[in-house]
C-alpha cells in the first residue's frame, strides 16, 4: 500500500463530471489497484475514487487513473508532504461473531424483523426433543416456531420438522406455525420448507445488529 498526503486537486472524468479544489489530502494506492482520495473526516468514506482493475500513470504531479470503462481520475499534485510504501501481505479476512446463538439473541430483541406486530415468547423454548431457538407470536396472535442457522440446510428443515410435530401436540400452543431463519439458505432447503409448509427467512446479520451498509458509493 502507498500513502501520499499532499495538496492536491481531483477531477473526476465520466459517466458525470466531478471537481475537488485544492485541499489537503490523503491518496491511497492499494495493491489491487485501487486509488481512494481521503479527507481527515468521513471516516472510511473516500472524496472520490476508483475501483479495480485500473491503471495509474504519473506524469510529473498529475497521476491519471482510468478503469476498464474509460473512466478517469486526474489528481493534480500541488505540494507533496509525505509519500511510504508498505507491504501488508495477505490479509486472513474478517471473521465475524455471528454464531447461532448471537443470531438467536439479536432476532429475539428485534423480532419485530419477521413482520410488525409480533412478540417474543421466549428463547430456547424447552421441548422433549430440545430447545427451540425462538416462541413467538404472530401479529394475529398464532404461535411460530423459529430455528436459527448460520447456513440453512435440509437437516435444518428436518430439525424444525421434528419440533413443529411435538409443539402442535399442545392444544395450549397449536397450531403452531414454523420459521426456518439463516444467513443463507441452500435451495433444497428452501424447497423441501416450502413443501412442508415452513416459512424462509434470510437474515441480513450487519442490519440486525444496526451496521450501516459499507460499500462506498459515488459522491
Amino acid at each position: 500500500m502507498r500513502l501520499v498526503i499532499a495538496r492536491c486537486t481531483v477531477d473526476y472524468a465520466g459517466r458525470l463530471s466531478a471537481h475537488l479544489p485544492s485541499a489537503q489530502r490523503l491518496i491511497m494506492v492499494k495493491a489491487d489497484g485501487s486509488v481512494s482520495i481521503h479527507a481527515d473526516d468521513r471516516a472510511y468514506k473516500p472524496l472520490n475514487w476508483m475501483s479495480p482493475p485500473c491503471s495509474l500513470k504519473e506524469d510529473g504531479d498529475t497521476w491519471t487513473v482510468v478503469n476498464k470503462a474509460g473512466e478517469k481520475l486526474i489528481i493534480t499534485i500541488e505540494e507533496k508532504l509525505h509519500d511510504s510504501s508498505h507491504e501488508l501481505g495477505v490479509d486472513p479476512g474478517l471473521v465475524k461473531d455471528g454464531v447461532e446463538a448471537h443470531l438467536q439473541e439479536l432476532l429475539a430483541d428485534r423480532i419485530t424483523t419477521l413482520g410488525d406486530g409480533w412478540t417474543l415468547v421466549r428463547r430456547e423454548y424447552p421441548t422433549a426433543i430440545g430447545p427451540v431457538d425462538i416462541l413467538c407470536k404472530d401479529a394475529d396472535g398464532a404461535t411460530v416456531a423459529v430455528e436459527i442457522k448460520r447456513r440453512g440446510e435440509i437437516d435444518g428443515v428436518e430439525q424444525l420438522t421434528r419440533y413443529l410435530e411435538l409443539l402442535n401436540r399442545d392444544p395450549l400452543l397449536a397450531p403452531v406455525k414454523g420459521i426456518f431463519a439463516a444467513q443463507e439458505i441452500k435451495p433444497q432447503a428452501k424447497v423441501l420448507a416450502t413443501d412442508r409448509g415452513i416459512g424462509c427467512v434470510v437474515l441480513d446479520y450487519d442490519a440486525l445488529r444496526g451496521v450501516e451498509d459499507d460499500k462506498l458509493k459515488l459522491f
